[in-house]
This record gives structure tokens, C-alpha cells and sequence, in this order.
């Protein structure tokens, strides 16, 4: 299940890197429009930083917290993974196991980043959102030679009525679900701040590029 989801990060995310960049708006009150703009702006990006991240795998760590988490819902979504215990843990757990979450993302993130090749993005028509507080842009992922992979990437309102993501579902497993899934079973058997430490170990591991792990 989780190498399912890990696949379908290292495409889709790649569109979420240029969220922050300054040559063209980016609409946040638009859902579609949002993700639509990321997919313009990737790849000219990911071109662009090659060297960088060649010479420094770390560099997409950068890039991640600088580009991508401030439109990601991470303390929101860090709750919804604590599920049933959150009631159970301090405010001080709350705010140390969102903050580890957000950095396990990153992690995740800039290591998915990695597989990038040149995947094409098509976009299903925008719904009608105005009355909606949740919504979610499915996304297909076209790679020559494999099959396609269909992504929901759901977001969520905020309160000024800007948008940020919370989850992805990929082929109809949800990434919030399967973590909240594993972090459960951890919790029960090791406790939260043991859950915390492991997330923030997780976090600190180098991002490798397929090179490396090759040995070229």
C-alpha cells in the first residue's frame, strides 16, 4: 500500500515545488487554478536546480520547506494522522508531533523528488467549489511505457478562504489514512513521544539520489 503512495508522491509532488515562485500569481483562492499553475511552473524549476540538487541531495530539502510546505495544511493534517489520540496527548506533544510531521514530510517529499523523469499532467475539468469546503483535483500522471496513475489531490478552505492540500489519494489509497494507520499501532505499543523521536530521526536521514544508491 505504502509503495503505491510513495510512487505516486514522486510524480505528483514534483508539480508542488514552484508553488512559491514569483513569476506567475498564484491564485490559493482556486483550487484547480492552484494546481494548474504548479504544473506550469515544475518542471522549468526542477531543469533549472539540477546542478544544485546533483552537487547537494540536501538542496531538495530546501526546496520543499521553502516552496512547497507553505501551502500544505501540515498541523492539520499531523492531527488528522493522531486520529483517535489526539484528546490523549498535551498541548506540548500536540505542537512537538505536528512540527515533526511537517519536517517527516519534507523528508518524504524531497525524497519522492528524486524519481523525477518527465511525466505529462492531465487535469479533469473544475467542479464548482464556491459552496464547498473540501475539494478534491483528480490528476492523471501519463509516463510512456507505464500504465497511468490517477491521483485525487484533496484541499481543504481555510477560514480567508485560501486553499491548501491535506492529502493525496492514489488509486484510492489515502496517504493521511495509511500514516494514521501506522502511527496508531506505534502510538499503542511505544507512546507518542517515542512516535515523535522516530519521526524526527525519519526526518534526518540524508535524501539519496538513485545514483548513490547504485554506488555510481
Amino acid at each position: 500500500m505504502m509503495s503505491t503512495l510513495l510512487k505516486a508522491v514522486s510524480a505528483i509532488f514534483i508539480l508542488m515545488v514552484s508553488l512559491g515562485a514569483k513569476a506567475t500569481p498564484i491564485d490559493s483562492q482556486n483550487p484547480y487554478r492552484l494546481i494548474e499553475t504548479v504544473a506550469q511552473l515544475t518542471f522549468d524549476r526542477f531543469k533549472q536546480d539540477q546542478a544544485k540538487i546533483a552537487a547537494d541531495p540536501e538542496y531538495l530539502k530546501v526546496i520543499v520547506t521553502e516552496e512547497l510546505m507553505p501551502y500544505v495544511d501540515a498541523r492539520y493534517a499531523s492531527y488528522k494522522v493522531l486520529g483517535q489520540y489526539l484528546r490523549q496527548t498535551t498541548p506540548e506533544q500536540r505542537d512537538a508531533f505536528s512540527a515533526a510531521f511537517e519536517q517527516y514530510l519534507v523528508a518524504t517529499y524531497a525524497q519522492a523528488f528524486t524519481e523525477y523523469t518527465d511525466q505529462k499532467i492531465a487535469f479533469a475539468p473544475a467542479k464548482d467549489f464556491s459552496q464547498e469546503k473540501i475539494v478534491t483535483v483528480d490528476v492523471v500522471i501519463i509516463e510512456p511505457g507505464r500504465p497511468d496513475i490517477t491521483v485525487a489531490f484533496k484541499l481543504r478552505r481555510l477560514k480567508n478562504d485560501d486553499w491548501k492540500a491535506i492529502d493525496m489519494i492514489a488509486e484510492g489509497v489515502s496517504l493521511l489514512a495509511s500514516k494514521e494507520s501506522e502511527v496508531a499501532g506505534l502510538i499503542s505499543r511505544d507512546g507518542i513521544d517515542a512516535v515523535i523521536t522516530q519521526l524526527n530521526q525519519l526526518a534526518d536521514k540524508p535524501i539519496t539520489l538513485k545514483s548513490d544508491v547504485k554506488g555510481n
